[in-house]
């Protein structure tokens, strides 16, 4: 089992930044993948952005390209996400999430960015 231990959300006005923070725990090697996705209201969850565990890999949404950017800490098993040029668009609650080499799926509780003036 894996736990995953979100950080970081809170209320930004627009073109403000945020830096979110998952911490995976228990049996993290496991992990293939780390990442966050975000679900807005009435919206489906959506995909975000995935950083490869042991290669260089990051990818990102469209919509966030150029704006957040994922890193990582392997010794702290921790993945960050700086949020910056943020957009009412962006709010949403944002779930962390780890994959194994299986496509099992391990989420966290989530957490709320607000992006508004």
């Amino acid at each position: 089992q894996v736990q995953l231990v979100e950080s970081g959300g809170g209320l930004v006005q627009p073109g403000g930044s945020l830096r979110l923070s998952c911490t995976a725990s228990g049996s993290e090697f496991n992990l293939w993948t780390m990442g966050w996705y975000r679900q807005a209201p009435g919206k489906e969850r959506e995909w975000v952005a995935t950083t490869f565990r042991h290669t260089a890999l990051t990818q990102y949404a469209d919509s966030v390209k150029g704006r957040f950017t994922l890193s990582r800490d392997n010794g702290a098993n921790t993945v960050y996400l700086q949020m910056n040029s943020l957009k009412p668009e962006d709010t949403a609650v944002y779930y962390c999430n780890g994959r194994t080499a299986n496509n099992n799926d391990y989420w966290g509780q989530g957490t709320q960015v607000t992006v508004s003036s």
